[in-house]
């Protein structure tokens, strides 16, 4: 029996093919084992001897990675790590690496059909019809016209570009934005007026939010930031769960203080179907879904196996997370420097 080199363990594959590992990995000797953990004990199980994880959404725990005694470096098959103790990794030396390039169009237009869901208000017309109240549609009145409309966008980023752009383009929206790493410059290029937070929430008819999770942007919209919106306004969120206080939404649209709100990614996945969150009808919520595409899926699958392999190969990933990590690594770490693929917004990789 051919003896491996390494053992790369997916913990939680969820693509469709195993091409790009039979590709990528094989041919530098890589054995790849593909779980469906969803629990620590799990994980520790398949990967405590592996040299390399592919890790999609199952916790990476401290106690975790404690165990992970052979393991060079955890990919994660996304932008967010936040599923991830980066902080126990690179402690332990462990490097963790993120896909942030991926999905950008599919997130963006995701959060346009979200936006253009609530203001046509598409799946109150469908209920409407399917219940046989054909002649009822007036009842949703009034819905206002796209364009003149005040486009908010939180997080100025490669994505919050495109929706900017996007909304401009198409729907002929204004467009204001708020993002404290990005030059003011950069918005007025593109013909938008940057602005205060305050002010963004105060003078938006929607909101679209894509920013990363990180200790500034947990609940960054709360209780507070929603009482500053109109009561016509609408916000919409294809970027991390906990960046919206979802009992201080739930209060929000339930009250009246906004209109309408939709969310692609929720603080707990998936979510109670016995949330009252979920029996607000001014509500949208999709699967976590906005990245998604056929290419989209592609691209993030070779993407992912590629890091794994450039490490392997004894190289750096091109999106090291923890570089504090070649210091705990010393002579003992790649050689080679690790490419500069993050654009920083809200100290992160911007959604």
């Amino acid at each position: 029996m051919e003896a491996h080199k390494f053992t790369v363990v997916a913990t939680d594959h969820q693509f469709p093919t195993a091409e790009p590992e039979k590709r990528f990995l094989e041919p530098l000797g890589a054995k790849v084992e593909f779980r469906h953990c969803r629990t620590e004990d799990e994980v520790i199980e398949v990967a405590k001897d592996a040299d390399a994880l592919v890790n999609n959404a199952v916790p990476i725990t401290r106690r975790v990675v404690s165990e992970l005694d052979h393991v060079r470096v955890i990919v994660r098959t996304g932008v967010g790590f936040d599923n991830v103790d980066v902080e126990a990794a690179t402690e332990k030396g462990i490097m963790v690496a993120n896909v942030p390039r991926y999905g950008r169009e599919e997130v963006a237009d995701h959060a346009i059909a979200l936006l253009l869901s609530m203001i046509r208000k598409v799946p109150q017309y469908d209920k409407l019809v399917r219940e046989g109240a054909w002649d009822k549609h007036q009842t949703l009145w009034p819905i206002p016209c796209l364009q003149g409309l005040t486009l908010g966008v939180i997080g100025f980023g490669r994505i919050g570009q495109q929706v900017a752009r996007k909304a401009k383009e198409a729907f002929k929206m204004k467009v204001v934005a708020y993002d404290p790493f990005v030059p003011r410059e950069k918005m007025e290029q593109m013909g938008v007026k940057p602005v205060n937070l305050k002010t963004l929430l105060k003078k938006s008819d929607a909101i679209s939010i894509h920013v990363p999770l990180t200790k500034e942007t947990v609940h960054m919209i709360g209780e507070k930031e929603l009482g500053l919106m109109k009561r016509t306004a609408h916000i919409v969120k294809t970027a991390r769960g906990p960046i919206i206080d979802e009992k201080a939404l739930r209060k929000a649209l339930s009250e009246g203080w906004i209109t309408g709100a939709a969310l692609d990614v929720m603080e707990k996945e998936p979510p109670d179907p016995s949330s009252p969150l979920l029996k607000l009808k001014n509500l949208i919520v999709t699967p976590h879904v906005a990245w998604y595409s056929q290419y989209s899926m592609e691209d993030l699958h070779i993407k992912a196996v590629k890091e794994v392999a450039r490490v392997l190969r004894g190289r750096l990933p091109l999106n090291l997370v923890n570089k504090g990590v070649l210091t705990k690594l010393g002579n003992r770490g790649p050689q080679r420097r690790a490419g500069n693929e993050h654009h920083r917004s809200f100290r992160g990789v911007s959604e």
